[in-house]
């Protein structure tokens, strides 16, 4: 009788064990799916901040010269923009009017960059914003399209009224 009442007092080391195992194994399916979750929201937050910045860029250009024309091209390098990327010359024109704080700062707290052409409304670019995604550096040519959403080093680029280069899921139809 006295065995049984000692017996009853506590778990086995198999009991504990298995209660690990299974722990392990929930955590295990559940870390990398936390990770992704959580580099898919840097994502997404890039990328809303980079909508925000460029359509009070165009607001700006509009406003200033009525020559907003989105997506005029399909290609580009960077060095083709002559415009400034002083961010304080930047947010001086946006914030109040246009922002109420222009971001310095993407997703993955790497620094954007910025390009407006502020003196020469006939110029061939006008804004951009981009970022350089997971890896925080931006390459220089692109091309106008999606890339796999799931590819966070992959840069960020608007330009011009519209997204140049970005995140999407590709559905194939049947």
């Amino acid at each position: 009788m006295r065995r049984r009442l000692f017996r009853r007092g506590g778990f086995t080391l198999i009991e504990l064990l298995i209660v690990v195992a299974i722990i392990g194994i929930i955590a295990a399916l559940l870390v990398p799916n936390f990770l992704d979750s959580l580099q898919k929201a840097k994502q997404k937050r890039t990328m809303a901040d980079a909508r925000n910045i460029g359509g009070s860029m165009m607001g700006w250009l509009t406003d200033q010269s009525a020559a907003a024309a989105a997506g005029a091209n399909n290609a580009f390098a960077l060095s083709e923009w002559s415009g400034t990327s002083d961010f304080d010359e930047i947010r001086a024109q946006l914030v109040p009017r246009y922002l109420q704080e222009l971001p310095a700062l993407d997703g993955w707290k790497h620094s954007f960059l910025f390009r407006m052409q502020f003196g020469d409304p006939e110029a061939r670019r006008f804004v951009l914003v981009a970022s350089g995604g997971r890896g925080g550096t931006i390459d220089g040519n692109y091309t106008f399209g999606s890339f796999d959403p799931t590819d966070y080093d992959q840069d960020i680029i608007w330009a011009d009224g519209l997204f140049f280069h970005w995140p999407e899921r590709v559905v194939e139809s049947p």
